[in-house]
């Protein structure tokens, strides 16, 4: 967002004002306002508390040992993530692991171990619908992607990704799993319960918003209109977090402008790879810039084929846990269960070496997978 500063006065300089009024003026930024509107809608306390409740209900069925918790919140946490975004699932799960997995005092390990899966299959859990993932959502539009897309082609398969890889890290944590297994978890501040209606009401605006992804207008209308039912029922609601997704909307609304003037070097360079090597190339450059970036400027390629727009998008998502900038979502997370890891916080280079396996098995999965 601050290299716009530079890009509008070189283009006032070299073109004049008329000019950079009628590029930026003519960008679609449908895409940035949604993520703006879907994420602060999410983060309201009535979904958030519904999230939990399903979270918790499938750990009471392993009874509430600290290993149920860490399968719950692993699983079905980011897999939320395709319906009440990707930012809302990683707080939430992070902030479940905070309390009844992390405050069990695992080994280092296992800890990277845990935050490497959680920031893996969130960046993947997204993948089941088309409105929940900033890296889904900036293509969606360009290439036709609509939930029955997604689902077949890439959300059955994160399931099972993210099913193996936690099965995996079980199998290699086993004898610590099992040494945890009678140490007490803290329990999470129980607030007065949202009613069923005004929870029902918050799941209408998310509808609303998802139905109207493409309108604008719509948007920013149906926003405000939450925003003043969150004030009428605030004996049930907390303070909407704005500046999350305000800064995630300009970061996105900025790489659209930024866009625009990238075609003529990355057509040729994109459309010059195979499928393999597109979304290994698609995994290691989002590990350096967030994944979203990377299916935006894919969209911008005129000629690509759907094999290699699987590509690009399996890549991005499968690599969205190896590094902190590489998915919006995971410097929430970061910040959420950076004191559990001691004064020296989350080092980049173990958590990139934790999160190498669940990025292959994840990886493989959409490769191979027909």
């Amino acid at each position: 967002g601050i290299w716009l500063i530079p890009l509008f006065i070189a283009i006032i300089i070299f073109h004049g004002w008329a000019t950079m009024v009628d590029y930026v003026g003519h960008v679609d930024a449908t895409e940035a306002i949604f993520v703006v509107v879907i994420m602060a809608m999410a983060s309201s306390k009535p979904i958030l508390e519904l999230a939990e409740h399903l979270i918790g209900r499938l750990a009471k069925l392993g009874g509430n040992s600290g290993l149920a918790w860490w399968i719950s919140i692993l699983t079905l946490g980011p897999l939320l993530g395709s319906f009440i975004t990707e930012p809302a699932a990683m707080t939430i799960s992070a902030l479940m692991l905070r309390h009844r997995f992390y405050s069990l005092k695992p080994s280092s390990r296992l800890k990277y171990a845990t935050l490497a899966l959680l920031f893996v299959n969130v960046s993947v859990g997204g993948t089941l619908t088309h409105f929940a993932a900033p890296p889904v959502i900036m293509v969606s539009t360009a290439w036709n992607w609509g939930f029955h897309h997604m689902f077949f082609n890439f959300g059955w398969k994160a399931i099972l990704g993210i099913v193996v890889a936690n099965a995996v890290y079980i199998a290699a944590f086993w004898k610590e799993f099992r040494m945890l297994a009678g140490t007490r978890t803290e329990k999470m501040k129980v607030d007065r319960p949202v009613p069923a209606v005004v929870t029902l009401i918050n799941l209408l605006f998310l509808v609303w918003t998802v139905a109207n992804a493409h309108y604008s207008v719509l948007l920013i209308l149906g926003f405000l209109f939450f925003l003043a039912f969150v004030d009428a029922t605030r004996r049930n609601q907390h303070n909407i977090a704005l500046r999350p997704p305000l800064l995630v909307g300009f970061f996105l609304a900025s790489l659209v402008i930024h866009g625009g003037g990238q075609r003529w070097w990355i057509a040729p360079v994109l459309g010059s790879l195979t499928q393999a090597p597109l979304m290994i190339g698609s995994v290691f450059l989002t590990a350096f810039n967030d994944n979203a970036a990377i299916t935006y400027l894919a969209s911008l390629v005129p000629a690509f084929t759907d094999p290699l727009k699987y590509a690009v998008v399996a890549g991005a998502v499968t690599g969205g846990g190896l590094t902190v900038i590489a998915n919006a979502p995971n410097p929430a997370g970061q910040s959420i269960l950076a004191s559990r890891f001691g004064d020296e916080g989350i080092s980049p280079l173990k958590l990139f070496v934790a999160a190498i396996v669940p990025t292959i098995i994840l990886g493989l999965a959409f490769m191979l997978l027909p």
